[in-house]
C-alpha cells in the first residue's frame, strides 16, 4: 500500500529488476542499472525512479539527480537509519525536490521522523489501518531541532512568546 500525504496513493511505477524488459511506463530502477543506462534511461518518455539500497549513497546519481521524478529509499532491517540519512541529503545538499519514497522493513514509529527529513511516500506492507497510519505520521506535536519540514522548534516558540509584540 503506497501512502503519501496521509492517504493510500496509487502508485504509477512499475518496479523493474536488472535485465528485464522495460515496459512504456513510469519505471522504478536499481542504481547499479541506472548508472549502466543512464542515457537511455534518461531519454525515455515516462517518468524515472531509482531505487537505492541504504549502503548506496544518493551522491551516487550525480548531475542527472534533478531528472529524476522518485528516488525510493530501500530500508532492510528497521535498524539501519541511514536512510533518514540519505533523505535529508537529498532534500537539503542536493536540493532534490522529486518525491522520495521509503520502503522495506521501518516501523510506524518512524513514519514521523521520515517526514521531518524529507520523505514524500511510504510503501507500507504491513496490515495496519489509515487512521494509525495518520496517527504516526502526526505523532510529533513539537519539535526541538530544525529539520527539512521547516517546522518552528520550541525553542522558536518560547521566543516568539516572550518577544514584546510590536504597537503601531
Amino acid at each position: 500500500m503506497l501512502v503519501k500525504a496521509g492517504r493510500i496513493a496509487d502508485d504509477p511505477f512499475t518496479p523493474v529488476a536488472d535485465g528485464d524488459a522495460l515496459p512504456d511506463a513510469a519505471i522504478i530502477v536499481s542504481l547499479k542499472r541506472f548508472l549502466a543506462g543512464r542515457d537511455s534511461l534518461l531519454g525515455r518518455e515516462h517518468p524515472l525512479g531509482v531505487r537505492l539500497e541504504t549502503g548506496e549513497s544518493p551522491e551516487s546519481l550525480g548531475e542527472n539527480i534533478h531528472r529524476l521524478a522518485l528516488v525510493v529509499l530501500h530500508v532492510p532491517y528497521f535498524k539501519d537509519g541511514r536512510a533518514f540519512s540519505w533523505a535529508r541529503l537529498l532534500r537539503t545538499r542536493l536540493d532534490y525536490r522529486g518525491e522520495i519514497r521509503v520502503t522495506g522493513h521501518f516501523l510506524l514509529d518512524q513514519i514521523a521522523f521520515f517526514t521531518r527529513v524529507g520523505v514524500d511516500a511510504f510503501d507500507i506492507t504491513q496490515n495496519v489501518s489509515l487512521d494509525a497510519i495518520d496517527a504516526a505520521i502526526n505523532e510529533i506535536g513539537q519539535v526541538y531541532q530544525p529539520s527539512v519540514d521547516g517546522r518552528a522548534t520550541i525553542r522558536d516558540l518560547r521566543a516568539a512568546r516572550s518577544s514584546p509584540v510590536a504597537t503601531s
